[in-house]
């Protein structure tokens, strides 16, 4: 069968479309799909904090985005990223090291008070979806 050469390429357009989203969307589709538990102050108002400062690059509810990685991810179980690693991230930023999204920069106006709260709403949406601390083995 001879298939016009337009039709070839819109075929092939498309899978390579499909094929991007799905390697530009870390959280395969999850960013739809994340439970919101009933929130602590603490983490209530960290959603407010994250909203404001980290939701661009992350996500709604740490869904991710096409510019930063899902926190609601159990690459970011708390075996593997302590909330010691949260903190550095955001006092001293974070180089590249497991999506392919640059480096994270810094973000010194978020306050030493915001940012315990921003780490303890991450953590409320981490265990209402089921990541939980799991020892990090290299």
């Amino acid at each position: 069968m001879n298939l016009p050469k337009t039709f070839v390429l819109i075929f092939f357009l498309g899978g390579a479309g499909v094929l991007a989203w799905k390697l530009l969307d870390p959280g395969g589709g999850a960013a739809g799909n994340i439970k919101v538990p009933p929130l602590a102050a603490s983490a209530a108002a960290g959603k407010a904090v994250f909203d404001a400062n980290c939701a661009a690059c992350h996500g709604r509810n740490g869904g991710g985005t096409t510019q930063g990685p899902p926190l609601i991810h159990d690459i970011y179980n708390p075996g593997h990223h302590s909330n010691d690693a949260f903190l550095r991230a955001v006092r001293m930023g974070s180089r590249q090291h497991h999506w392919k999204f640059g480096d994270m920069p810094a973000q010194p106006q978020v306050t030493d008070k915001q940012l315990a709260e921003i780490v303890s709403y991450v953590r409320a949406l981490q265990e209402a979806n089921g990541i939980v601390y799991r020892p990090h083995r290299m």
